[in-house]
């Protein structure tokens, strides 16, 4: 159930258990061949099938979020650090205030990482008798998603194998594929290496721009296709749904 959907009596009635679903996304560029609304549109497919599979509460989503390392690209938005931990934590503590026990920040972009673990432990720390919990999609399906990944090491990035396939399946009239263009990862310290499914072992922090030699590709989008699309989002929807079937 859409939150801003519902009537105040309505909401005042649910049970303060549901869990209560905030998806932060981005509007930042993919390529010359995906639409800025990449991550936020994954998001909320993600949030929409799983408001078919269970009872819950999804808050209006934060599409614009922390994306200054793409800002070298036109059509990037972005907001500070600060700007974002204050401003999410101000929408979590309304939740808290009407009593809901059980929040979960679900994430469907790289550069909020950090900050959403932040919003995390800010929050948690102030209202021990709730549940914080934050989600990413890519996450939660690492080594089902590995089998299904044919592209090599670098190409599950960034607009790359994943994301193009399943904007194939999801949104298929936003993609000019003729635009398409792989591209490896640019490497500077193998141990810093990384990619949506595996990570390095220290942090090198670069711009989208250098990672990507400018293309603001950095994966294999020529090894996507729409029916790994669909695979990609049966697999992480099976997996979500059963992490809140826990939570709930």
């Amino acid at each position: 159930m859409k939150w801003e959907n519902l009537t105040s009596p309505k909401l005042d009635k649910m049970d303060r258990k549901i869990p209560v679903v905030l998806n932060i996304g981005a509007i930042e560029q993919h390529g010359a061949h995906l639409p800025v609304v990449t991550d936020a549109l994954i998001g909320r497919y993600f949030t929409g099938r799983l408001e078919e599979e269970l009872p819950l509460l999804v808050l209006p989503q934060v599409a614009v979020c922390c994306s200054e390392h793409h800002m070298s690209f036109t059509g990037t938005l972005t907001v500070r650090h600060e700007t974002f931990l204050s401003y999410v934590c101000d929408i979590l503590e309304s939740v808290i205030a009407h009593g809901f026990t059980n929040i979960v920040l679900f994430n469907s972009h790289g550069g909020n990482l950090a900050i959403g673990q932040v919003i995390m432990e800010k929050l948690g720390h102030r209202h021990p008798d709730v549940e914080f919990f934050m989600i990413t999609w890519w996450k939660v399906a690492i080594e089902r998603l590995k089998k299904v990944q044919e592209s090599d090491f670098g190409g599950v990035g960034h607009a790359g194998e994943f994301e193009t396939s399943m904007l194939m399946h999801i949104a298929p009239e936003l993609i000019e594929m003729s635009e398409a263009k792989d591209t490896p990862l640019q490497s500077t310290h193998s141990w810093a290496d990384a990619d949506l499914l595996n990570g390095g072992k220290a942090s090198h922090q670069r711009s989208m721009a250098d990672l990507t030699n400018k293309t603001g590709v950095f994966g294999a989008p020529s090894y996507a296709s729409p029916e790994k699309g669909k695979l990609i989002v049966d697999i992480v929807t099976d997996e979500l749904t059963q992490i809140l079937k826990d939570i709930r």
